[in-house]
């Protein structure tokens, strides 16, 4: 029997360029497997990964207990209706309930659909309230530089219009906020709002932390109103600010938040958790999902959150995060194209000053096989598996000096040629 053909890259891209709707620009590299904190490519080179998926394998690659939760329950039940029980929902449940110090739990399969689910779920309980006798109204309150996802409730909630504005019109009732400006969040909250829309750290916005004057002000404002207040976890979440919950930095207990990306270890699986009060509102029918917190997904993101716990991986990534931002302010009094350095625990940001030159530190990485990204135009992300050691950080450090280094003398060389001239 004739060994299964492998596909080169340019192969590939040839059949990806015929056959798939353009939705992505991918880098030229093709990976195969991984181990740890590294990808491997085609070739059998290594990658040290500090973007992990966009903040997914939160254990890296090819941990042993999400091996083993994938084995074991595959060989029992991948998935089942959710007309039915199985035993994964009730237990994923009480691990969630118990950390995110919320009263229930909806599964879903993606952030973005947990997060569209949460707008639902605030809608439907604002009419509960007008049912009651409450004044309330429908409009949601989100802030400036958010992004909550690709859906049409995501999209709309979403600032940046080149996300919205392809696809308009998006769902109406939704009014934006300045990022952390406390002013303008008291003069446009009202009776007519039904949820803050909040992310504890903005991820695609840059890494920017909410304040805890801001979170505590939005806190204070719906519960004047009945107004819930609604935090998207999806990338802040898990473990990767050193406390489960990005929330839990800032003294607050939301009403809702969403879940997902590290959830399951790469298994699709999102989550909305609530306040019972919140729940009250939805009944049988009013919403659902076919694969969300299937038996197979339940599993391994039970196995997650144990691993986490069992290998200390909150301390370490406070601990290892910390480290991480000090070399890079080291960094940043040696390079003055580093604006600013900023983060939570594993959630770390350089901003730089020319999103030129932050497209070209992240190729340049690329080249040294070592993966980031920028986002918000400026800024360079790093997502890093929270099992990240010092060594690895030690390894992008050297990398990113050398780079900013090369980028400086050529830029000087450029300016000394123009002057020339």
């Amino acid at each position: 029997m004739s060994e299964e053909r492998k596909s080169s890259l340019e192969e590939l891209r040839a059949a990806e360029a015929r056959l798939l709707v353009p939705t992505y620009d991918r880098n030229a590299v093709l990976f195969e497997r991984g181990e740890g904190v590294h990808l491997i490519d085609e070739h059998g080179e290594r990658y040290l990964d500090l973007l992990s998926g966009i903040g997914v394998n939160a254990l890296g690659y090819a941990h042993p207990a999400i091996e083993r939760a994938i084995v074991e329950q595959s060989r029992k039940l991948i998935h089942t209706s959710n007309l039915y029980f199985h035993r994964g929902q009730a237990e994923l449940a009480l691990r969630l309930v118990e950390r995110t110090g919320l009263d229930r739990i909806f599964f879903a399969n993606t952030g973005t659909e947990a997060w569209e689910g949460a707008l639902k779920f605030a809608r439907a309980h604002a009419g509960m309230l007008r049912s009651e006798g409450m004044r309330i109204g429908t409009k949601f309150l989100a802030m400036e530089h958010s992004f909550h996802g690709r859906t049409y409730g995501s999209v709309a909630t979403t600032h940046k219009l080149k996300y919205r504005e392809p696809f308009e019109p998006v769902m109406p009732g939704v009014e934006f906020v300045r990022f952390n400006d406390v002013a303008d969040l008291r003069t446009k909250f009202s009776e007519d709002v039904c949820a803050v829309l909040v992310e504890s750290i903005q991820g695609e916005g840059g890494i920017r932390p909410l304040s805890l004057e801001f979170a505590q002000v939005a806190r204070e404002l719906t519960r004047t109103t009945g107004a819930l207040l609604v935090v998207d976890e999806i990338q802040a979440g898990m473990g990767r600010t050193g406390k489960w919950f990005g929330y839990q930095h800032l003294s607050i207990l939301p009403d809702v938040t969403t879940i997902a990306k590290p959830l399951a270890g790469g298994i699709p699986l999102g989550a909305i958790a609530c306040t019972d009060e919140v729940a009250r509102a939805i009944h049988p029918g009013m919403h659902g999902t076919t694969f969300g917190g299937g038996p197979l997904a339940c599993a391994v993101a039970i196995a997650v959150i144990d691993a986490i716990e069992n290998e200390g991986l909150l301390a370490h990534a406070l601990e290892i995060g910390g480290y991480f931002q000090q070399r890079l302010r080291e960094l940043q009094k040696r390079h003055t194209m580093i604006a600013e350095v900023r983060g939570i625990g594993l959630m770390v940001a350089a901003e730089l000053h020319s999103s030129t030159l932050a497209r070209q530190v992240v190729k340049r990485m690329l080249e040294r096989r070592i993966l980031i990204n920028c986002t918000s135009d400026t800024v360079l992300r790093f997502l890093p598996p929270l099992v990240v050691t010092k060594a690895d950080i030690e390894e992008a450090i050297q990398a990113l000096d050398a780079i900013l280094t090369e980028e400086t003398a050529e830029a000087q060389l450029a300016g000394g040629n123009k002057d020339g001239q």
